[in-house]
């Protein structure tokens, strides 16, 4: 019956980082820069690798999406924060917070198996360098691409079934700087069973076989990379996927340490943990793969060349 009677919410508040407003403006200028190098850095490598025929092999293929996805699920979390630093009322209106949780967690599962089939590819040129070429055809890698695409969509489309069948009939502050599943489950005034079956089913499905695949590939790295015997030989193997492995730990560090992290009262380290998997990471993904990356470095080089 109180579920009937109350007034359901149409908008949520959003918390921020900061009440105070010299410390507002000095956190807007630092998201800024970081917001204008991810959108810079993304796009560059995006027509980087577009411009560039010696670039155009699956690594760097898969790379190109990985860059278009950062850049996606950056923009629709900065934005919004950047506008909060700056207004008094920092709201999200019920059908902007549906949209902003079905495309984060699309962008945000779809990264995790681009990163996963990433490490295939460097497990197969590694371990398997004489098939590699048969095996990673181009069609071979649209297929791997959509399908990480479609696991995506998939759990972007569970995660907005999973919000729809929530009520918000008290409390509409969420402690957060933008709309995620897991604190809209605890803000939910109704049975939140279904949402939490979802939630953890996405999790365990798709979060764990990305996980996995990731895993297994790299101890087959590593045992081919210890097989040989040459010192140059072991530097230029490791070399090749020392760049992926850079970011397949800094992404899934982030992510496992803001998901998995034990709840407690400091929420201002959770938002911090958020502010790296959601707005630091997308920056730092082409910094990473430009800056050790020797084919991407002379590619540059070749384009600034006078």
């Amino acid at each position: 019956m109180a579920e009937i009677n109350c007034t359901h919410v149409t908008e949520f508040s959003l918390t921020g980082f900061t009440e105070d407003p010299v410390t507002q403006v000095t956190l807007f200028l630092m998201f800024l820069l970081i917001y204008l190098f991810t959108i810079l850095g993304n796009l560059g490598m995006i027509a980087l690798i577009r411009a560039t025929p010696q670039l155009h092999s699956p690594m760097y293929y898969f790379l190109g999406n990985l860059a278009f996805v950062d850049l996606c699920s950056s923009t629709v979390i900065t934005p919004k924060m950047l506008v909060d630093f700056l207004s008094e009322k920092k709201g999200i209106a019920y059908v902007g917070c549906v949209a902003q949780v079905f495309i984060f967690d699309l962008f945000g599962m779809t990264e995790c198996f681009l990163l996963a089939m990433m490490a295939y590819d460097r497990y197969m040129a590694i371990c398997h360098p004489l098939v590699y070429p048969l095996v990673m055809s181009p069609e071979y890698c649209f297929q791997l691409v959509m399908g990480s695409y479609l696991v995506g969509l998939t759990n972007g489309i569970g995660q907005t079934i999973s919000m729809s069948n929530l009520s918000f009939c008290g409390s509409s502050v969420i402690n957060l700087f933008f709309c995620d599943i897991s604190p809209l489950i605890s803000l939910s005034t109704s049975n939140a069973t279904l949402s939490r079956i979802i939630l953890r089913t996405s999790a365990s499905l798709f979060g764990l076989s990305s996980s996995l695949v990731v895993l297994v590939s790299y101890v087959a790295i590593i045992s081919a990379i210890l097989s040989i015997r040459s010192a140059e030989g072991k530097r230029k193997a490791f070399s090749t996927c020392a760049s992926h492995l850079t970011t397949v730990s800094i992404f899934y560090g982030t992510s496992l340490f803001m998901y998995l992290k034990p709840s407690s009262d400091s929420s201002r380290e959770d938002k911090w943990a958020a502010v790296l998997y959601t707005v630091v990471t997308p920056m730092l993904n082409p910094l990473i793969y430009s800056l050790r990356n020797k084919e991407v470095k002379k590619a540059l080089r070749r384009l600034t060349k006078p």
